[in-house]
């Protein structure tokens, strides 16, 4: 090797290379380095790591992967959707995105789309009436975890006597103020029926209730022919025909057709009763016993021989 060539190597291999990139006012340094002892290796791909965000200190593959992380911390939405005015900050939000308008996750029952999987899965639990996360304290479930976590917020925020935001025309407090607002809705008139006047929090409540006044009910059973207003209650009734019971305790062997019904015969196992009568000290663990029970009080006796 000539002198000229073997200066050059040396050169080389000491020679890093820094791009800085300006976005508004926040700026990223990217580093590539040629010291293989600095260089961090995916555990799956084993592609050598040489981007280096500076903010946040991840690395990269490749320079066009940072330039979509770095979006991220400046907060900008380059990638638009062909289909509607959304836009985004990665093109891999952006790719999942387009999921939704190519239909590649759709709910057969109302035919929603979704970005992916995991979004329908939690979509179909409104039909299904499913609801797999309970809280600890007064046994209320949700259909998602984060619904139990903003939920649990209230307790935790009565216990150590944090500010919760409250309702003025009822008596539900929230643990967040976008909950309260949401929960306006109910009270105002943006989303009220022009048939009753009673009002809902979206649209789609709104749509549902509205079938009770023209008596629409475009869910139909293909065994019986009987119909309904929602398909929720459509799944539900399809199960007395195909004897399914899907959810099953787990601390015998019965099962149930509905969430609610195992939620109820679990408070068998656990001896909470959250049903108390506001005349005396009882308490139930099923409501339809409290109805019993309040009529030692009032002294009624609907059923006649």
């Amino acid at each position: 090797m000539c002198t000229g060539c073997h200066l050059a190597t040396v050169l080389l291999s000491e020679l890093f290379v820094c791009c800085v990139y300006y976005s508004g006012e926040s700026s990223f340094e990217v580093k590539i380095e040629a010291d293989s002892n600095d260089i961090t290796e995916h555990t799956q791909d084993d592609k050598p790591r040489l981007y280096l965000c500076t903010v946040c200190e991840k690395r990269f593959t490749t320079n066009a992967c940072l330039n979509d992380h770095k979006q991220i911390h400046a907060g900008e939405k380059l990638y638009s959707c062909t289909q509607c005015e959304k836009r985004f900050t990665t093109r891999q939000n952006l790719r999942k995105h387009m999921n939704v308008h190519s239909s590649k996750y759709k709910c057969t029952e109302c035919g929603n789309c979704f970005k992916d999987s995991d979004a329908l899965t939690v979509h179909r639990r409104i039909h299904s009436g499913e609801k797999p996360f309970e809280c600890s304290v007064c046994g209320k479930r949700f259909r998602t975890s984060s619904y139990l976590v903003v939920h649990s917020n209230v307790h935790s925020k009565i216990c150590t006597g944090e500010q919760l935001y409250s309702c003025t025309q009822c008596e539900k407090h929230f643990a967040s103020k976008p909950l309260l607002t949401k929960h306006m809705n109910i009270h105002s008139s943006k989303f009220k029926c022009t048939e009753c006047g009673k009002c809902f929090k979206g649209s789609d409540a709104l749509t549902v209730h509205r079938r009770s006044h023209s008596g629409e009910k475009p869910f139909e059973c293909t065994v019986c022919s009987k119909r309904f207003t929602t398909s929720s209650y459509l799944v539900r009734h399809s199960r007395i025909h195909s004897g399914e019971k899907p959810y099953r305790c787990l601390e015998c062997d019965m099962a149930f057709t509905e969430c609610g019904s195992l939620n109820s015969h679990m408070r068998i196992h656990t001896g909470d009763k959250l049903y108390k009568c506001l005349l005396c000290d009882k308490a139930f663990s099923q409501s339809g016993s409290l109805n019993s029970h309040i009529r030692v009080h009032t002294g009624d006796k609907p059923y006649k021989c």
